[in-house]
């Protein structure tokens, strides 16, 4: 008997929210010409775009686990962009590139640009929250979505997809940009402030996929990051502080 592949169960019968099945089909559709992909299993789709709180059980049914397909699918086309785009460069420079072009805000500028917040299925107090603006949902389902595009038609097609949404990103790029936690404490430094500072201000989520909500402060100055690890949620927050501290 073949196994049964846990990422994709719900589509065999269980049961999503009501809420969650309600988006519109001229929205996805809409979507999957955006994307470039035509799902031959929409239940993949929705899937990606169903965020926990439209779930009929936290954590079954909603994009988490797509998430976790995408953001592997993600690393490695971008990986593999870098160094056949930089032949020249070593592991330190393509691993800064690296970094910025997968982290939060690139992630969810990138999911403003292509719509996804329309898309979204999230529960009704949610909605009126306005969590379907907020960076790390955002950013998740665009990962969920990757995720989705993979499992349904393989790599080529999220490859395909990478390669075109990321493209002004990538061209933008011209040096590696800095380690975001550097350039913090070079800002700091200059001024004549104590070094930065990260303090863990929030763990949630289970423990096979745990969030970690780091505040980073420099001077008088703070800005808080959210991410799957300790480090990736040190540097969201130093560049969050960064953007804040450089803005015009």
């Amino acid at each position: 008997m073949a196994a049964r592949n846990p990422l994709v169960a719900h589509r065999q019968g269980d049961p999503l929210t009501p809420h969650a099945q309600i988006v519109p089909a001229d929205t996805a559709t809409a979507l999957e010409t955006t994307i470039g992909h035509r799902f031959a299993r929409p239940a993949l789709l929705r899937e990606a775009l169903t965020h926990r709180s439209a779930a009929a059980k936290r954590g079954r049914g909603s994009n988490e686990r797509l998430e976790f397909m995408g953001d592997r699918v993600l690393g490695l086309v971008i990986a593999e962009w870098l160094v056949e785009r930089f032949p020249d460069e070593q592991e330190g420079e393509l691993g800064r590139r690296l970094a910025h072009l997968v982290s939060q805000p690139v992630l969810s500028s990138i999911a403003e640009t292509i719509g996804l917040a329309d898309a979204l299925a999230v529960s009704p107090g949610e909605a009126r929250a306005g969590v379907k603006n907020r960076a790390t949902v955002l950013a998740d389902a665009l990962e969920a979505t990757i995720g989705a595009i993979y499992l349904d038609g393989g790599l080529a097609p999220a490859q395909n997809f990478i390669r075109t949404a990321w493209t002004h990103t990538i061209t933008d790029q011209i040096t590696p940009p800095k380690d975001a936690k550097t350039e913090l404490q070079e800002w700091a430094q200059k001024r004549g402030h104590p070094l930065p500072t990260y303090t863990i201000t929030q763990r949630s989520g289970p423990s096979h996929a745990p969030l970690f909500t780091i505040t980073a402060t420099a001077g008088p100055h703070t800005a808080t990051g959210t991410a799957p690890t300790k480090r990736a949620a040190e540097q969201h927050a130093a560049t969050t502080l960064l953007q804040s501290l450089l803005a015009p």
